[in-house]
């Protein structure tokens, strides 16, 4: 019996990977975090349980996980995006260990691949940014010590800012003084699904055209030169004579 945290990919049911969706259709029982799993991504499953945990608490999604241990089941454990990144699937891992129950990871796509393909940008560029910094905005959870956005950005590397859209103006403060004002941003909400909107402006104009969108969750917020549209020297990839 293994226990296969799942990437369901972050939205559109499609970008969950060939080994997610068919653990999803053979497993015989599934949890899945509520809302932000698309239904689409269960299609096909011939569980015997389907449970939604987006309510329970981490005790009784423990408990699930023993009692399908217990019977030789595996497990579908189905999450957003990819498990690794603010999955919470850490605690997870943790109680599984100190059970001896056996589990796997099945990497998944990220909000921030989508967003990229979102924009038709790469967010890496030679002699712009060859850094990505993925973060997230502090609010219940505190950053750790240098993990403060001014220490982020002051690298003025590409970021991607989770969960931060309710807090964008304290975001573009704390950003301008590194990156600039005319410094591109972008705010995706809800990439890849079928109400995805991108809103996209500089840090002098982004929280006056995100104001009237009455976006609070579910958004990531992207930032940095990448975002350009032009004025980049080619890489030496495709160059002839490399």
């Amino acid at each position: 019996m293994t226990v296969f945290f799942i990437g369901a990919g972050p939205g559109d049911p499609e970008l969950i990977t060939v080994k997610g969706q068919r653990l999803v259709c053979t497993c015989p029982v599934i949890l899945y975090a509520g809302s932000i799993v698309p239904s689409a991504v269960l299609e096909g499953h011939c569980a015997e349980q389907v449970i939604n945990t987006a309510e329970l608490d981490l005790d009784a999604i423990v408990a699930l996980l023993e009692a399908a241990h217990a019977k030789g089941q595996d497990v579908a454990r189905i999450h957003s995006g990819d498990p690794s990144l603010y999955g919470a699937i850490g605690e997870q891992i943790r109680r599984l260990r100190q059970l001896g129950i056996p589990y796997e990871i099945v990497p998944g796509v990220t909000a921030t691949a989508a967003c990229a393909a979102t924009l038709g940008c790469e967010l890496t560029l030679p002699n712009v940014s060859q850094t990505l910094i993925l973060t997230r905005y502090a609010t219940k959870t505190s950053m750790p010590e240098g993990e403060q956005f001014a220490d982020l950005a002051r690298h003025r590397a590409t970021m991607a800012i989770h969960l931060g859209v309710r807090h964008l103006a304290r975001i573009v403060d704390e950003l301008r003084p590194h990156y600039g004002g005319t410094c591109p941003i972008a705010v995706v909400y809800r990439a890849s699904w079928p109400d995805e909107e991108e809103i996209t402006g500089t840090l002098d104009d982004i929280v006056g055209k995100i104001q009237s969108m009455q976006i609070e969750h579910t958004a990531l917020i992207l930032v940095g030169e990448v975002l350009a549209a032009e004025g980049f020297a080619d890489s030496t990839l495709y160059a002839k004579n490399a």
